[in-house]
């Protein structure tokens, strides 16, 4: 049973899953016109397929994972690739002539499974399993009394699914024994405590007439490291006079954060990333299965090649990419480390010995990056953005560097179509800066555009 934990973890998954896979399995039992005993185990073998389809297919997305925080629209587009991939399962069926009238057709299946099936998902089973996703880890500045407060005010919101995951005290401040257990230091350790901790944002629980120094460096460091924080929206007692907008002060906080909000447009770029995905994944399926095979016959290992990588506010998440290197290359980078061509904490060699002869194809062509296109319909990486870094180039980084970690990391940059190697890190590191500073939905679409005849060229390795 610890397979089907991992793959559905919580009891609202498991139940989400046994109730997708029984509607979809009725509904093409129901599509299928009048059996026949010569004909029912065509449909049986149909049925069966469907349902791996959907398994294999919903692990692959991670479309039962509590930890995936999404929204409403990104949970029906997920939804409804799930039903178009099992509705392609039924073409080769329904296009059998002989057993056309045994087979659920397609367009029949889709008309009714997707409003069923959508409808169940967004009104029961998403709001379930939000309940148990693990929430946002937040950081508390503050152990005197506004501190405490915030700290079981948190708490006791939990609608807003956020976890006290420390706190650091101002100069003064008492600790009291209920907060000893998460106390990590001084405000002065706040800087060590975001490069260690994956931290959602900070609260600030200071007084800014009293602590304004404190303060005013605590702020700094959060803006620095693109970590969203927030102040406390009132520094003097309030009798009669209320905020105009009680929405913007709701938990007592002004909330603020380096990276524009514009959330319609982010919502249209996490539709642009699963549909945009999902449909080169189907295009691409051919040449990704050619490339599998050739992976396998001409080197000894695995075909894919699983590497941990940093995401968004320092989350770790594992990258997939074809594997184009000798088994066990990692571990053979230090001796190399002398060779190494690029500035900064990355390792770039252009005649590096552990890459094998089909790799070396693989990566002019970036073709050795096209399966980062599931972590893409995960959620771990978008289209357009920052190439996530390995753990331990992270920790070299300078402070300002690490607000590039401020957003979801990208397959396709400014970086992709500047010349990528043939760049410098700290302008490397200037061009994602740049990105997140003016980034836009237009942007993306050109950096798209431009990445294609980057990519077909082999330009920059």
């Amino acid at each position: 049973m610890n397979w089907l934990r991992r793959f559905v973890p919580g009891r609202a998954a498991r139940f989400s899953l046994a109730s997708d896979l029984t509607v979809v399995g009725a509904l093409l039992v129901w599509a299928t016109p009048k059996l026949s005993w010569h004909t029912a185990w065509i449909t049986a073998f149909a049925v069966l397929m469907c349902l791996g389809v959907w398994v294999v297919t919903s692990s692959t997305i991670r479309h039962y994972s509590p930890h995936a925080e999404r929204s409403a629209p990104e949970d029906a587009v997920l939804g409804a690739l799930l039903i178009l991939s099992v509705a392609s399962v039924l073409l080769p069926f329904s296009w059998w002539h002989v057993l056309h009238a045994a087979v659920p057709l397609p367009l029949r299946f889709v008309e009714f499974a997707m409003p069923v099936v959508l409808l169940l998902r967004l009104v029961l089973f998403a709001p379930l399993q939000a309940r148990e996703r693990e929430p946002d880890r937040v950081l508390v500045i503050g152990t005197g009394p506004l501190g405490r407060l915030t700290g079981e005010d948190i708490a006791r919101r939990r609608k807003q699914r956020q976890r006290v995951h420390g706190y650091l005290s101002f100069a003064g401040d008492p600790v009291p024994n209920s907060l000893k257990p998460l106390h990590l230091g001084s405000v002065a350790d706040l800087e060590m405590c975001l490069r260690m901790l994956h931290v959602n944002e900070v609260y600030i629980a200071g007084n800014a007439l009293l602590q304004g120094e404190a303060v005013q460096a605590a702020t700094k460091v959060c803006e620095t490291f693109g970590i969203p924080f927030a102040l406390p929206a009132y520094s003097v007692n309030l009798h009669r006079a209320q905020p105009v907008d009680r929405r913007t002060v709701s938990d007592g906080y002004l909330h603020f954060t380096s990276v524009k909000a514009q959330p319609r447009a982010r919502v249209l770029k996490r539709m642009l990333d699963v549909v945009a995905s999902a449909s080169a994944l189907w295009v691409l399926a051919p040449l990704l299965s050619v490339v599998t095979v050739l992976v396998k016959l001409t080197s000894p290992g695995p075909a894919f090649f699983r590497q941990l990588r940093v995401g968004q506010h320092g989350r770790l998440f594992h990258i997939l990419k074809f594997r184009s290197m000798v088994p066990g290359a990692e571990g053979l980078q230090k001796a190399l480390e002398e060779h190494n061509e690029q500035s900064g904490p990355v390792f770039k060699m252009r005649h590096d010995p552990r890459i094998t002869p089909l790799g070396r194809l693989l990566r002019k062509f970036s073709i050795d990056e096209l399966p980062q296109l599931v972590n893409v319909l995960r959620g771990d990486m978008t289209l357009v953005g920052p190439r996530p870094p390995v753990p331990k180039e992270v920790a070299q980084y300078e402070p300002w560097q690490l607000r590039r970690l401020s957003v979801v990391p990208g397959l396709t940059c400014i970086w992709q179509v500047s010349g990528r190697n043939e760049i410098a890190f700290k302008d490397w590191m200037f061009l994602d800066l740049r990105y997140i500073d003016h980034w836009s939905l237009g942007q993306d679409l050109s950096l798209l555009l431009k990445t294609v005849p980057t990519v077909v060229a082999g330009r920059g390795h």
